[in-house]
Protein backbone atom coordinates (compact mmCIF):
# COMPACT_ATOMS: atom_id res chain seq x y z
CA UNK A 1 0.00 0.00 0.00
CA UNK A 2 1.43 3.16 -1.00
CA UNK A 3 0.63 7.24 -0.49
CA UNK A 4 0.39 10.12 -2.72
CA UNK A 5 -0.14 12.31 0.68
CA UNK A 6 3.13 12.27 2.02
CA UNK A 7 3.02 15.87 2.29
CA UNK A 8 4.96 16.92 5.66
CA UNK A 9 3.16 19.36 8.14
CA UNK A 10 3.69 23.08 7.37
CA UNK A 11 5.62 24.32 10.84
CA UNK A 12 2.90 27.34 11.94
CA UNK A 13 5.07 30.47 13.62
CA UNK A 14 2.45 32.17 14.62
CA UNK A 15 -1.42 32.58 16.06
CA UNK A 16 -4.32 34.29 15.99
CA UNK A 17 -6.49 34.36 19.28
CA UNK A 18 -9.82 34.09 18.25
CA UNK A 19 -12.41 34.05 21.11
CA UNK A 20 -12.10 33.61 24.86
CA UNK A 21 -14.83 31.79 27.21
CA UNK A 22 -15.26 29.29 29.38
CA UNK A 23 -16.16 25.71 29.27
CA UNK A 24 -18.08 23.69 31.89
CA UNK A 25 -16.80 19.77 32.18
CA UNK A 26 -16.78 17.19 34.56
CA UNK A 27 -13.40 17.94 35.70
CA UNK A 28 -14.25 21.72 36.68
CA UNK A 29 -14.80 24.30 34.55
CA UNK A 30 -12.20 25.66 32.34
CA UNK A 31 -10.75 29.13 30.30
CA UNK A 32 -11.56 27.69 26.35
CA UNK A 33 -9.03 29.93 24.32
CA UNK A 34 -9.57 29.90 20.99
CA UNK A 35 -6.95 29.96 18.10
CA UNK A 36 -6.20 29.88 14.31
CA UNK A 37 -2.20 29.47 13.35
CA UNK A 38 -0.73 30.79 9.87
CA UNK A 39 -0.97 27.76 7.98
CA UNK A 40 -5.16 27.74 8.78
CA UNK A 41 -4.80 25.51 11.23
CA UNK A 42 -7.47 25.36 14.61
CA UNK A 43 -6.72 24.75 17.96
CA UNK A 44 -8.21 25.47 21.70
CA UNK A 45 -6.64 25.73 24.84
CA UNK A 46 -8.12 25.32 28.29
CA UNK A 47 -6.67 26.72 31.30
CA UNK A 48 -7.42 27.60 34.89
CA UNK A 49 -5.66 29.90 37.24
CA UNK A 50 -4.15 32.00 34.41
CA UNK A 51 -5.92 34.72 34.92
CA UNK A 52 -6.07 35.82 38.47
CA UNK A 53 -6.29 39.47 39.16
CA UNK A 54 -8.27 38.66 42.38
CA UNK A 55 -5.04 37.00 43.77
CA UNK A 56 -1.73 38.89 42.61
CA UNK A 57 1.47 37.00 43.39
CA UNK A 58 -0.68 33.69 43.71
CA UNK A 59 1.65 31.61 41.70
CA UNK A 60 5.03 33.57 42.07
CA UNK A 61 7.80 31.01 41.94
CA UNK A 62 5.34 28.24 40.10
CA UNK A 63 5.23 27.18 36.52
CA UNK A 64 1.75 26.38 35.16
CA UNK A 65 1.27 22.14 34.77
CA UNK A 66 1.10 22.14 30.66
CA UNK A 67 -0.42 19.22 28.77
CA UNK A 68 0.01 19.37 24.85
CA UNK A 69 -2.38 16.86 23.71
CA UNK A 70 -2.05 16.05 19.65
CA UNK A 71 -5.66 16.12 18.14
CA UNK A 72 -6.90 12.49 18.46
CA UNK A 73 -10.70 11.76 17.06
CA UNK A 74 -10.79 7.89 17.12
CA UNK A 75 -9.36 8.14 21.10
CA UNK A 76 -10.47 11.43 22.37
CA UNK A 77 -14.34 11.92 20.88
CA UNK A 78 -15.13 8.21 19.79
CA UNK A 79 -13.50 6.08 22.89
CA UNK A 80 -10.89 4.14 20.40
CA UNK A 81 -8.63 2.12 22.74
CA UNK A 82 -6.12 1.23 19.92
CA UNK A 83 -4.82 3.79 21.29
CA UNK A 84 -4.29 5.79 24.98
CA UNK A 85 -5.11 9.41 23.61
CA UNK A 86 -8.70 9.54 24.95
CA UNK A 87 -7.71 8.51 28.48
CA UNK A 88 -4.57 10.80 28.57
CA UNK A 89 -6.87 13.50 27.26
CA UNK A 90 -9.16 13.17 30.28
CA UNK A 91 -6.46 12.19 32.91
CA UNK A 92 -4.60 15.30 31.95
CA UNK A 93 -7.95 17.24 32.45
CA UNK A 94 -8.23 16.01 35.90
CA UNK A 95 -4.92 16.59 36.45
CA UNK A 96 -4.22 20.40 35.82
CA UNK A 97 -7.79 21.41 37.76
CA UNK A 98 -6.84 19.62 40.28
CA UNK A 99 -3.14 21.53 40.52
CA UNK A 100 -5.07 24.83 39.90
CA UNK A 101 -2.59 26.49 37.74
CA UNK A 102 -2.44 25.13 34.13
CA UNK A 103 -3.36 24.52 30.76
CA UNK A 104 -4.19 21.56 28.22
CA UNK A 105 -3.41 22.74 24.64
CA UNK A 106 -5.18 20.92 22.27
CA UNK A 107 -3.32 21.11 18.65
CA UNK A 108 -5.57 20.71 15.90
CA UNK A 109 -3.73 19.15 12.39
CA UNK A 110 -1.93 16.58 14.71
CA UNK A 111 -4.04 13.57 13.61
CA UNK A 112 -2.22 10.61 13.12
CA UNK A 113 1.18 12.13 14.71
CA UNK A 114 0.36 14.59 12.29
CA UNK A 115 -0.47 12.81 8.53
CA UNK A 116 -4.00 13.21 9.03
CA UNK A 117 -7.30 11.32 9.94
CA UNK A 118 -7.67 9.17 6.49
CA UNK A 119 -3.82 8.22 6.60
CA UNK A 120 -3.94 7.17 9.80
CA UNK A 121 -6.79 4.58 9.53
CA UNK A 122 -4.91 3.48 6.26
CA UNK A 123 -1.99 2.82 9.03
CA UNK A 124 -4.14 0.87 10.96
CA UNK A 125 -5.21 -1.32 8.10
CA UNK A 126 -1.41 -1.95 7.98
CA UNK A 127 -1.87 -2.61 11.80
CA UNK A 128 -4.65 -5.22 11.57
CA UNK A 129 -1.88 -7.13 9.71
CA UNK A 130 0.60 -6.52 11.72
CA UNK A 131 2.66 -3.86 11.10
CA UNK A 132 3.64 -1.57 14.27
CA UNK A 133 2.39 1.92 14.24
CA UNK A 134 6.12 3.14 13.09
CA UNK A 135 6.48 0.91 10.27
CA UNK A 136 2.74 1.47 9.34
CA UNK A 137 3.52 5.20 8.80
CA UNK A 138 6.75 4.84 7.00
CA UNK A 139 5.32 2.43 4.60
CA UNK A 140 2.47 4.90 3.64
CA UNK A 141 5.34 7.22 2.45
CA UNK A 142 5.39 9.32 6.01
CA UNK A 143 7.67 10.21 8.85
CA UNK A 144 7.27 8.15 12.10
CA UNK A 145 6.22 11.55 13.73
CA UNK A 146 5.67 14.41 11.25
CA UNK A 147 4.13 16.83 14.34
CA UNK A 148 5.41 20.70 15.03
CA UNK A 149 5.36 22.79 17.69
CA UNK A 150 5.60 26.18 16.17
CA UNK A 151 1.90 26.70 16.92
CA UNK A 152 2.26 25.65 20.86
CA UNK A 153 4.74 27.96 21.60
CA UNK A 154 2.97 30.70 20.00
CA UNK A 155 -0.65 29.82 21.85
CA UNK A 156 1.77 29.95 25.25
CA UNK A 157 3.41 32.89 24.29
CA UNK A 158 0.02 34.79 23.78
CA UNK A 159 -1.26 33.78 27.32
CA UNK A 160 2.28 34.73 29.11
CA UNK A 161 3.49 31.49 29.67
CA UNK A 162 7.34 31.57 29.34
CA UNK A 163 8.17 28.01 31.14
CA UNK A 164 5.93 25.10 31.95
CA UNK A 165 5.54 21.83 33.78
CA UNK A 166 5.23 19.44 31.40
CA UNK A 167 2.75 16.61 31.62
CA UNK A 168 4.29 14.42 28.82
CA UNK A 169 5.59 10.85 28.47
CA UNK A 170 7.57 11.96 25.42
CA UNK A 171 10.92 13.05 25.96
CA UNK A 172 10.87 14.15 22.33
CA UNK A 173 8.10 16.63 23.11
CA UNK A 174 9.92 18.15 25.54
CA UNK A 175 13.23 18.58 23.65
CA UNK A 176 11.37 20.16 20.76
CA UNK A 177 9.80 22.94 22.58
CA UNK A 178 12.44 23.84 24.45
CA UNK A 179 14.52 24.25 21.16
CA UNK A 180 11.19 26.67 20.52
CA UNK A 181 12.26 28.75 23.34
CA UNK A 182 9.52 27.10 26.08
CA UNK A 183 11.29 26.48 29.27
CA UNK A 184 10.44 22.92 30.95
CA UNK A 185 11.24 23.18 34.37
CA UNK A 186 9.93 19.53 35.05
CA UNK A 187 8.41 17.14 33.28
CA UNK A 188 5.38 14.32 34.65
CA UNK A 189 5.20 11.63 33.00
CA UNK A 190 1.19 10.69 32.12
CA UNK A 191 0.71 6.76 31.96
CA UNK A 192 -2.57 5.41 32.16
CA UNK A 193 -3.12 1.77 32.28
CA UNK A 194 -3.20 -0.09 29.37
CA UNK A 195 -5.54 -2.21 28.16
CA UNK A 196 -5.37 -5.66 25.76
CA UNK A 197 -6.34 -3.56 22.56
CA UNK A 198 -3.30 -1.21 23.25
CA UNK A 199 -0.71 -3.19 24.58
CA UNK A 200 1.20 -3.41 21.24
CA UNK A 201 0.73 0.21 20.27
CA UNK A 202 2.38 1.36 23.70
CA UNK A 203 5.34 -0.96 23.56
CA UNK A 204 6.15 0.30 19.87
CA UNK A 205 6.56 3.95 21.87
CA UNK A 206 8.73 3.22 25.03
CA UNK A 207 10.64 0.71 22.48
CA UNK A 208 10.97 2.69 19.12
CA UNK A 209 9.62 6.09 20.22
CA UNK A 210 11.78 6.55 23.28
CA UNK A 211 8.41 7.09 25.65
CA UNK A 212 9.18 6.77 29.40
CA UNK A 213 8.29 3.14 30.85
CA UNK A 214 6.20 1.92 32.92
CA UNK A 215 9.09 1.77 35.43
CA UNK A 216 7.24 1.61 38.43
CA UNK A 217 3.76 0.04 39.03
CA UNK A 218 1.01 2.70 40.33
CA UNK A 219 0.12 0.81 43.56
CA UNK A 220 4.08 0.16 44.61
CA UNK A 221 4.40 3.99 43.88
CA UNK A 222 2.04 4.93 46.27
CA UNK A 223 2.90 2.20 48.74
CA UNK A 224 6.40 3.61 48.98
CA UNK A 225 5.21 7.03 49.17
CA UNK A 226 7.38 8.24 46.42
CA UNK A 227 7.00 10.67 44.18
CA UNK A 228 4.39 9.31 42.00
CA UNK A 229 5.15 10.29 38.48
CA UNK A 230 2.48 7.72 36.90
CA UNK A 231 -0.72 8.73 37.05
CA UNK A 232 -4.12 6.89 36.62
CA UNK A 233 -7.27 5.79 39.34
CA UNK A 234 -5.52 4.33 42.10
CA UNK A 235 -3.36 8.06 42.02
CA UNK A 236 -6.07 10.06 41.69
CA UNK A 237 -8.05 7.93 44.57
CA UNK A 238 -5.00 7.38 47.23
CA UNK A 239 -2.18 9.98 46.61
CA UNK A 240 -3.77 12.51 49.34
CA UNK A 241 -3.00 9.58 51.92
CA UNK A 242 0.92 9.57 51.24
CA UNK A 243 1.45 13.07 51.06
CA UNK A 244 3.47 14.65 54.28
CA UNK A 245 0.88 17.06 54.76
CA UNK A 246 -2.05 14.58 53.97
CA UNK A 247 -5.13 13.40 56.31
CA UNK A 248 -3.59 12.03 59.47
CA UNK A 249 -6.91 10.26 60.54
CA UNK A 250 -9.27 8.63 58.05
CA UNK A 251 -12.90 6.54 58.57
CA UNK A 252 -14.60 4.26 56.41
CA UNK A 253 -18.29 2.66 56.63
CA UNK A 254 -19.91 0.94 53.92
CA UNK A 255 -23.67 0.80 54.77
CA UNK A 256 -26.88 0.44 53.36
CA UNK A 257 -29.25 3.00 51.36
CA UNK A 258 -31.09 3.01 54.89
CA UNK A 259 -27.99 3.54 56.92
CA UNK A 260 -27.24 0.24 58.45
CA UNK A 261 -23.95 -1.72 58.55
CA UNK A 262 -25.56 -4.89 59.62
CA UNK A 263 -29.06 -6.50 59.71
CA UNK A 264 -31.08 -6.47 63.31
CA UNK A 265 -29.07 -10.11 64.37
CA UNK A 266 -25.52 -8.55 63.49
CA UNK A 267 -25.29 -9.85 60.06
CA UNK A 268 -23.22 -7.66 58.43
CA UNK A 269 -21.77 -11.01 55.37
CA UNK A 270 -21.69 -8.44 52.83
CA UNK A 271 -23.33 -5.03 53.06
CA UNK A 272 -21.38 -3.63 50.35
CA UNK A 273 -19.50 -6.08 47.21
CA UNK A 274 -15.92 -6.75 46.29
CA UNK A 275 -14.96 -3.46 44.90
CA UNK A 276 -15.46 -2.03 48.61
CA UNK A 277 -13.60 -4.84 49.94
CA UNK A 278 -11.10 -3.77 47.82
CA UNK A 279 -11.02 -0.31 48.57
CA UNK A 280 -10.80 -1.10 51.96
CA UNK A 281 -8.09 -3.09 51.92
CA UNK A 282 -5.76 -0.49 50.46
CA UNK A 283 -7.05 1.77 52.57
CA UNK A 284 -5.58 -0.31 55.33
CA UNK A 285 -2.23 -1.20 53.20
CA UNK A 286 -1.51 3.21 53.30
CA UNK A 287 -2.19 3.46 57.03
CA UNK A 288 -0.47 2.73 59.93
CA UNK A 289 -3.24 1.26 62.25
CA UNK A 290 -6.79 -0.03 62.11
CA UNK A 291 -8.97 0.50 64.79
CA UNK A 292 -11.90 -1.01 65.77
CA UNK A 293 -14.19 -1.24 68.95
CA UNK A 294 -14.68 -4.61 70.59
CA UNK A 295 -18.31 -4.83 69.87
CA UNK A 296 -17.46 -5.39 66.11
CA UNK A 297 -14.02 -7.01 67.23
CA UNK A 298 -16.17 -9.75 68.79
CA UNK A 299 -19.26 -10.34 66.21
CA UNK A 300 -17.21 -10.32 63.18
CA UNK A 301 -14.44 -11.91 64.54
CA UNK A 302 -12.20 -9.97 62.05
CA UNK A 303 -8.38 -10.24 60.33
CA UNK A 304 -7.64 -6.46 59.77
CA UNK A 305 -5.22 -7.77 57.30
CA UNK A 306 -4.49 -6.48 53.39
CA UNK A 307 -5.42 -9.49 51.49
CA UNK A 308 -7.26 -8.13 48.56
CA UNK A 309 -3.94 -5.89 47.49
CA UNK A 310 -0.20 -6.35 47.89
CA UNK A 311 0.82 -4.15 50.87
CA UNK A 312 1.89 -3.88 54.36
CA UNK A 313 -0.22 -5.10 57.14
CA UNK A 314 -1.56 -2.27 59.53
CA UNK A 315 -0.84 -2.95 63.68
CA UNK A 316 -4.39 -3.69 64.49
CA UNK A 317 -5.88 -1.91 67.17
CA UNK A 318 -9.23 -2.57 69.27
CA UNK A 319 -10.86 -0.57 71.87
CA UNK A 320 -12.12 -2.86 74.32
CA UNK A 321 -12.57 -1.17 77.95
CA UNK A 322 -14.43 -4.52 79.59
CA UNK A 323 -12.32 -6.66 78.33
CA UNK A 324 -14.81 -8.29 76.20
CA UNK A 325 -12.74 -9.90 73.52
CA UNK A 326 -12.60 -13.64 74.10
CA UNK A 327 -9.00 -15.33 74.50
CA UNK A 328 -9.47 -17.35 70.93
CA UNK A 329 -9.95 -14.06 68.78
CA UNK A 330 -8.01 -14.17 65.56
CA UNK A 331 -6.71 -10.55 66.59
CA UNK A 332 -5.39 -12.50 69.68
CA UNK A 333 -4.29 -15.80 68.15
CA UNK A 334 -2.93 -15.22 64.16
CA UNK A 335 -0.18 -13.67 64.76
CA UNK A 336 -0.59 -11.72 61.10
CA UNK A 337 -0.26 -8.41 62.06
CA UNK A 338 1.06 -6.48 65.21
CA UNK A 339 -2.18 -5.85 67.45
CA UNK A 340 -2.53 -3.24 70.22
CA UNK A 341 -5.14 -4.78 72.98
CA UNK A 342 -6.38 -1.88 74.57
CA UNK A 343 -8.23 -2.58 77.93
CA UNK A 344 -9.45 -0.75 80.96
CA UNK A 345 -8.15 -0.92 84.49
CA UNK A 346 -8.52 -4.17 86.21
CA UNK A 347 -9.10 -5.89 82.93
CA UNK A 348 -7.04 -9.29 83.09
CA UNK A 349 -6.16 -9.97 79.41
CA UNK A 350 -4.76 -13.05 80.23
CA UNK A 351 -2.14 -15.17 77.62
CA UNK A 352 -1.95 -13.64 74.68
CA UNK A 353 0.27 -14.27 71.58
CA UNK A 354 3.71 -12.73 71.25
CA UNK A 355 2.20 -10.06 68.44
CA UNK A 356 -0.13 -8.35 70.81
CA UNK A 357 0.74 -5.74 73.18
CA UNK A 358 -1.76 -5.33 76.05
CA UNK A 359 -2.14 -1.61 76.67
CA UNK A 360 -4.45 -0.06 80.02
CA UNK A 361 -6.47 2.73 79.50
CA UNK A 362 -5.56 5.38 81.89
CA UNK A 363 -8.57 7.66 81.87
CA UNK A 364 -11.46 7.26 83.56
CA UNK A 365 -14.66 6.75 81.39
CA UNK A 366 -15.27 6.03 77.53
CA UNK A 367 -11.86 5.92 75.16
CA UNK A 368 -12.04 9.12 73.80
CA UNK A 369 -11.14 9.69 70.20
CA UNK A 370 -7.98 11.61 70.91
CA UNK A 371 -6.72 10.17 73.52
CA UNK A 372 -6.40 6.77 71.72
CA UNK A 373 -5.29 8.73 68.91
CA UNK A 374 -2.78 10.51 71.31
CA UNK A 375 -2.11 6.28 72.40
CA UNK A 376 -0.65 5.47 69.16
CA UNK A 377 1.18 8.42 68.32
CA UNK A 378 3.65 7.33 71.19
CA UNK A 379 3.82 3.86 69.17
CA UNK A 380 4.97 5.36 65.99
CA UNK A 381 1.71 4.96 64.68
CA UNK A 382 0.48 8.40 62.76
CA UNK A 383 -1.39 7.13 60.01
CA UNK A 384 -4.86 5.91 61.37
CA UNK A 385 -7.93 4.13 59.69
CA UNK A 386 -11.21 3.96 62.19
CA UNK A 387 -12.91 0.78 60.58
CA UNK A 388 -15.45 -0.01 63.17
CA UNK A 389 -18.30 -0.12 64.01
CA UNK A 390 -21.04 2.60 63.56
CA UNK A 391 -20.53 3.79 66.88
CA UNK A 392 -17.04 3.93 66.98
CA UNK A 393 -16.72 6.19 63.70
CA UNK A 394 -19.61 8.45 64.86
CA UNK A 395 -17.58 8.85 67.47
CA UNK A 396 -13.98 10.28 65.89
CA UNK A 397 -16.34 12.18 63.53
CA UNK A 398 -18.44 14.04 66.72
CA UNK A 399 -15.19 14.36 68.44
CA UNK A 400 -13.50 15.90 65.02
CA UNK A 401 -10.63 14.17 64.89
CA UNK A 402 -11.39 12.87 61.24
CA UNK A 403 -9.78 13.75 58.38
CA UNK A 404 -11.14 11.86 55.30
CA UNK A 405 -14.18 10.27 55.68
CA UNK A 406 -14.92 7.15 53.05
CA UNK A 407 -18.29 6.41 52.96
CA UNK A 408 -19.79 3.98 50.78
CA UNK A 409 -23.38 3.05 50.28
CA UNK A 410 -24.98 -0.33 48.70
CA UNK A 411 -28.09 -0.68 46.94
CA UNK A 412 -30.07 -2.41 49.61
CA UNK A 413 -32.48 -1.54 52.13
CA UNK A 414 -32.03 -3.48 55.35
CA UNK A 415 -35.10 -2.08 57.37
CA UNK A 416 -33.61 -2.62 60.60
CA UNK A 417 -30.67 -3.27 61.86
CA UNK A 418 -27.41 -2.07 63.14
CA UNK A 419 -26.49 1.54 62.38
CA UNK A 420 -23.87 3.03 60.73
CA UNK A 421 -23.16 6.66 61.26
CA UNK A 422 -25.37 8.51 63.33
CA UNK A 423 -24.61 11.95 64.35
CA UNK A 424 -25.82 14.28 66.79
CA UNK A 425 -29.33 15.40 65.29
CA UNK A 426 -29.44 19.41 64.33
CA UNK A 427 -32.51 21.42 64.67
CA UNK A 428 -32.18 23.40 61.34
CA UNK A 429 -30.79 21.90 57.97
CA UNK A 430 -28.71 25.22 57.92
CA UNK A 431 -26.86 23.63 60.78
CA UNK A 432 -25.74 20.26 59.45
CA UNK A 433 -22.85 18.94 58.89
CA UNK A 434 -22.00 19.57 55.36
CA UNK A 435 -18.33 18.27 54.60
CA UNK A 436 -16.95 19.00 50.88
CA UNK A 437 -16.72 16.41 48.88
CA UNK A 438 -13.35 15.38 47.57
CA UNK A 439 -14.40 12.73 44.95
CA UNK A 440 -16.66 10.18 44.39
CA UNK A 441 -16.70 7.03 42.22
CA UNK A 442 -19.06 3.96 41.28
CA UNK A 443 -17.32 0.50 43.26
CA UNK A 444 -19.30 -2.11 41.52
CA UNK A 445 -23.11 -1.53 42.32
CA UNK A 446 -21.51 0.83 45.35
CA UNK A 447 -20.55 4.23 45.77
CA UNK A 448 -18.08 5.52 47.35
CA UNK A 449 -17.69 9.11 48.42
CA UNK A 450 -15.04 10.57 49.96
CA UNK A 451 -15.48 13.77 52.22
CA UNK A 452 -13.00 16.46 53.70
CA UNK A 453 -14.43 16.86 57.53
CA UNK A 454 -10.78 18.66 58.18
CA UNK A 455 -12.43 21.64 56.03
CA UNK A 456 -15.40 21.52 58.35
CA UNK A 457 -13.27 22.13 61.62
CA UNK A 458 -13.70 25.82 63.42
CA UNK A 459 -10.77 27.37 64.52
Amino acid sequence: MTSSLAIPLQDPTSVERLADTVLPTRHGTFRMTAYRDDVAQEHVVLSVGLSDEDSPGRHVGRAPLVRVHSECLTGDALGSRRCDCGEQLQQALHLIMEDGYGALVYVGGHEGRGIGLVEKLRAYELQDAGVDTVDANLRLGHDADQRTYGQTAAMLEDLGIGEIRLLSSNPAKQEALTELGVRVVSRQSLIVPRRPENAAYLRTKRERMGHDPESMDEWQALLQGDEVLTTGQLTERYADLVRPDGPRVIAQLGQSMDGFIASRTGDAVFVTGEEDREHLHRLRALVDAVVVGAATAVADDPQLTVRAVPGPQPTRVVLDPGGALPSDARLLTDGAAPTVWVVGRGVDAGPVGDHVEVATWDGEGAMDPAGVLSLLRERGLERVLVEGGGRLVTAFVEAGQVDRLYLTVAPVLIGDGVPGLRLAGTDRLADALRPPVVRRWQAGEDMVTELDLAATRTT
